[in-house]
């Protein structure tokens, strides 16, 4: 057994999350065969550096969690993770206890999280309720039609935060213009399709990742317009495997991945803390951003 876990007089102290932090925050993550990078943690700490946290046993860290504030109506937790160490101790409660009271402080009115059937039981008796569930699809696509009308696809813009910011708070439910405009930066490929009638139809990103290119977000008013996005940003990484996650009721994307030879990894349940009162829509989220940010 871990000599930390031999004491007597146990000491667990959560705290907030530093930059010096990130190379323990950074192993933990790859010990769990997370996807995210270093630049995940530093996007975290540079846009809600209050809301990053760290737990210690003993003083030895032990765990990580983060919060994302999106308004007063919505804030996302994630990367909630316990080194093998230190499992069945509390600790994984404890951050996610402090997550829902940091969020609540700021009086956010709903918190969700995208949680393994695993940790449901946590999240259950902690009050979080099922919303809808989504599957993380894996693989090469094979036989894609890859040709999404490049008249109407450009790359995306700086400004373009701001062009998409009612489009995806449709989808979402709320705004994510400086995540969105973070994640654009990131990216191996970030795309805008425009459309004549409405201005901007749909976006999408692809970022690299630490076991797989990442497909999303992608959000469009049409399954037209988002299987298009998927099939222009797969079309500009065609040796890459990818991870995306896609809404089990967004049946067009579903229907797509299975079609082109992508298969499930694992399930996921969106759950939610407290008033839902900005649902987004699922149908317009054609890849999510992430289970970490929503």
């Amino acid at each position: 057994m871990n000599q930390y876990l031999e004491s007597s007089l146990p000491s667990l102290r959560v705290r907030t999350l530093t930059a010096a932090d990130l190379d323990f925050a950074d192993s933990v993550r790859a010990l769990a065969g997370w996807n995210q990078t270093r630049a995940d943690w530093e996007r975290f700490l540079a846009l809600e550096p209050g809301g990053c946290f760290l737990a210690e046993w003993n003083g030895t860290p032990a765990g990580t969690a983060t919060a994302t504030l999106y308004g007063p109506e919505l804030a996302w937790i994630g990367m909630v993770l316990v080194h093998p160490d230190f499992r069945r101790c509390g600790i994984g409660r404890a951050l996610l206890e402090r997550c829902v009271a940091y969020l609540r402080g700021r009086g956010v009115g709903c918190i969700k999280l995208d949680a393994t059937p695993a940790g449901r039981l946590v999240y259950d008796r902690l009050g979080f309720r099922s919303e809808w569930s989504l599957k993380r699809w894996v693989g090469r696509p094979v036989g894609a039609k890859l040709d999404a009308p490049k008249s109407k696809l450009r790359p995306w813009e700086e400004s373009d935060a701001a062009r998409v910011e009612s489009l995806d708070a449709a989808a979402f439910g709320v705004s994510r213009r400086a995540l969105l405009g973070a994640l654009a930066e990131e990216s191996t490929a970030a795309l805008v399709m425009e459309s004549a009638a409405s201005g901007i139809a749909g976006f999408g990103f692809a970022r690299a990742g630490s076991q797989a290119l990442y497909l999303g977000p992608v959000v469009a008013d049409s399954a037209q317009a988002g299987l298009g996005l998927v099939e222009a940003l797969i079309a500009r990484h065609p040796k890459e495997t990818f991870y995306w996650d896609i809404p089990d009721p967004n049946e067009a994307a579903v229907d797509w991945a299975r079609q082109h030879g992508l298969n499930v990894q694992r399930p996921l349940i969106r759950m939610f803390l407290g008033e839902n009162s900005a649902p987004g829509d699922p149908l317009r989220q054609f890849a999510l951003a992430g289970p970490e940010v929503g």
